[in-house]
């Protein structure tokens, strides 16, 4: 297996929406997309994978060495084979490599938010950084590109967070800030131990409803000129807010399952946006 088709297996085999978004982009840019998502991924993977904290660090380290070996011109690992031809073109720099690695690294340090500045921070690493990388790959013209990109990513991070609250609630993760759990007299171990109840359900249609005026305040930031360019993006964000009025319409069941939507329900969200143009 080549580098590239590592990196193809890596994406496809994620099941993620964004996959999707990657298949109408011109072949040059749907590779080096890939490649970017796979690095995602791979990091990612470290902190979700590996139950010993140590051995956890050990690998983001390994990670941190082997990004700052590429960017030198001796990349080892598949997915930075792959990556770093694309690099240049669309402007992947080493600082946005290291950043992604670094919110995992915060993953091993932080399991509470006290507050939603706090969370935000953390959602600057994880999903901002990667919209910035992303937008440059579809084909950023405007710089005030970047600020609808951040955005947009915060509000498909905050999407994942309503999601996934009981499978990161295994992990021993509560992204949920602290002080939004005391405004709903929600206790910690009734999430850690998958406990409903009527102010669980008002606390997640509080943060349901913070994510979808942050998907409101990115299409707002969106340039004109880079309407056409960023579609990947816009058919993302078509898929993550079904998800999330899916899992509303579910009354927040997710404690103890994870929501999703199925391939084809995802296929067509995204041809829709590329297609008509409309989410």
């Amino acid at each position: 297996m080549n580098p590239e088709q590592y990196v193809q297996h890596k994406a496809a085999a994620s099941g993620s929406s964004f996959y999707y978004a990657f298949l109408f982009l011109p072949a040059p840019r749907r590779a080096a997309i890939t490649a970017f998502y796979a690095f995602c991924r791979e990091v990612d993977d470290v902190v979700d994978e590996v139950s010993d904290p140590g051995v956890a660090r050990t690998k983001l380290a390994w990670w941190q060495a082997e990004v700052a070996k590429a960017y030198a011109g001796h990349p080892t690992h598949p997915v930075m084979q792959a990556l770093m031809p694309h690099t240049a073109a669309y402007g992947i720099e080493q600082r946005h490599l290291q950043a992604v690695i670094d919110g995992c690294q915060m993953d091993l340090e932080q399991t509470r938010y006290l507050d939603f500045a706090g969370l935000a921070r953390y959602c600057h690493l994880v999903a901002g950084i990667v919209g910035e990388v992303a937008a440059r790959i579809f084909g950023q013209t405007d710089p005030h590109t970047t600020a609808y990109a951040h955005k947009l990513g915060l509000a498909f991070q905050l999407t994942n967070i309503v999601r996934d609250v009981g499978e990161d609630a295994l992990l021993g993760r509560i992204y949920l800030p602290v002080n939004e759990l005391q405004q709903f007299d929600v206790k910690a171990h009734e999430i850690l131990k998958r406990q409903y109840s009527e102010r669980f359900t008002a606390l997640m249609r509080f943060q349901a409803e913070r994510a979808h005026r942050t998907y409101d305040e990115a299409l707002a930031l969106l340039p004109a000129a880079d309407r056409r360019s960023q579609k990947p993006g816009l058919m993302m964000a078509s898929i993550y807010r079904t998800l999330l009025r899916e899992i509303e319409h579910e009354n927040f069941q997710v404690l103890h399952q994870r929501i999703r939507l199925t391939p084809l329900r995802k296929f067509w969200l995204a041809w829709k946006v590329q297609a008509l143009g409309r989410m």
